[in-house]
């Protein structure tokens, strides 16, 4: 785990007004660069591949400062982290799944997965329960 220093730093760094800019040399597959040489030039992604390709290092520094960020805060507060049941019945919630009416059976179906498959995600658990209640309908 990082220490507060460097997640400090990382937020202080990605929110710093300097611009100046540095030459980097990045190995890229030939693919990935033309395929980000088309999005730029035919969807409008980001002005340019350099751009675009700052534009996603960032977003993904700042996913991963925030999960660690989140992680640090659970090590001290444990009883905050969501149960898997929780970030289930929310990743239903958001993709309008009709499960999300029905807490209870995405609860029970939470408990039964993790009970053979303790690394379970809310996807796995949303298709147990899915599964559950067409059997018993």
């Amino acid at each position: 785990m990082a220490s507060d220093e460097i997640l400090d730093r990382i937020s202080a760094l990605l929110h710093s007004p300097d611009d100046t800019t540095v030459n980097t040399s990045m190995r890229l597959p030939v693919t990935l660069r033309e395929a980000a040489a088309l999005a730029t030039e035919h969807l409008g992604v980001a002005p340019s591949t350099t751009a675009y390709t700052a534009q996603l290092l960032r977003s993904d520094i700042e996913a991963s400062l925030l999960a660690a960020v989140l992680e640090a805060h659970y090590q001290e507060e444990p009883s905050d982290r969501p149960s898997l049941a929780e970030i289930t019945l929310g990743v239903a919630e958001i993709d309008a799944n009709p499960l999300a009416r029905r807490p209870d059976l995405i609860t029970k179906a939470a408990a039964e997965i993790v009970a053979t498959h303790p690394k379970a995600t809310p996807d796995e658990v949303l298709l147990w329960a899915e599964a559950q209640f067409v059997i018993r309908s």
